[in-house]
C-alpha cells in the first residue's frame, strides 16, 4: 500500500528543520537545567580575589571547590568558607528584598554572589594545640609542620603564637603569611579568630584559568 499525500506531508512536517531545532533546544535546556543541579549540589567555582596565597593561588584564578561535608576537612586543605562570622565581617546591605532575592538564587545554583568568602590553609582542627615560636616553626599537638607550599625562606608567622582550636572551629592561614587577613588576626575577636566548621563552603580541589596554570590542588 502506498502512502496517500496527507502521509508523505506529515512526515515532512515533523521532520522539519524547524521541528528539528526545537528538539535540539530542548535537549540543550535540560543538558544545562542538569549542570546548574550538580554544580550547586556537588561543586562550585570561584575567583581567587586577592595574593594572599601566593604563590599557590594568584589574584585573577579560577578554582573549582567540591562541597565536603563537617567530616572530610584536614589538615593541609585550601578550603572556601564564608567569613562573616569567623572575622566578624559584614555581610551587606540585605534589607533589599530584591538584593536577597538574587543572593539566594546565586548561592542555590552554586553561583556565589558574596564577598565574604575567603580562601585559606586549614593549619588546625577542633582541640588542635597550634603553637609557633620566636623561631618562626609551626608545630601542631607538638610536632613540627613542614609546609613546602610557603615561599622560600618565609616563616610560619612573624608573630609569635599559641592557640588551642575550639570545638567545632578550624584555624586557617594563607600561605603568603605576611599578606594574609586569617586566623592569626582575629585572635581578639568573640571567636578567636577560629572558622566555624559549618561555614566551609568546600575544599579546592582544581586551579583550571589560567589555562597555562592548570592543576589539582593537593594538601
Amino acid at each position: 500500500m502506498h502512502p496517500t499525500g496527507d502521509d508523505v506531508t506529515s512526515r515532512e512536517v515533523t521532520s522539519s528543520p524547524v521541528s528539528r531545532r526545537r528538539r535540539w533546544l530542548i535537549v540543550v535546556l535540560v543538558i544545562v537545567l542538569l549542570v546548574v543541579l550538580v554544580r550547586g549540589i556537588f561543586f562550585e567555582t570561584f575567583t581567587v580575589p586577592t595574593g594572599s596565597m601566593e604563590p599557590g593561588l594568584r589574584p585573577g584564578d579560577q578554582i573549582v571547590v567540591w562541597k565536603i561535608g563537617e567530616d572530610h576537612v584536614h589538615r593541609g586543605e585550601v578550603i572556601v568558607f564564608n567569613a562573616t562570622d569567623a572575622f566578624g565581617l559584614a555581610a551587606g546591605d540585605s534589607s533589599n528584598a530584591v538584593v536577597r532575592a538574587i543572593r539566594s538564587a546565586g548561592d542555590a545554583i552554586g553561583i556565589r554572589t558574596d564577598q565574604t568568602d575567603y580562601v585559606k590553609r586549614v593549619i588546625g582542627l577542633p582541640g588542635d594545640k597550634i603553637v609557633v615560636g620566636h623561631d618562626g616553626v609551626l608545630t601542631v599537638n607538638g610536632h613540627a609542620v613542614k609546609e613546602p607550599y610557603l615561599p622560600a625562606g618565609m616563616k610560619a608567622s612573624k608573630v609569635p603564637l599559641r592557640v588551642v582550636v575550639q570545638p567545632g572551629c578550624l584555624f586557617v592561614m594563607g600561605d603568603n603569611r605576611p599578606a594574609s587577613d586569617d586566623s592569626r588576626n582575629h585572635l581578639g575577636s568573640p571567636g578567636g579568630g577560629c572558622v566555624p566548621i559549618g561555614d566551609v563552603i568546600g575544599k579546592v580541589v582544581l586551579r583550571y584559568w589560567p589555562i597555562g596554570s592548570w592543576e589539582r590542588l593537593r594538601s
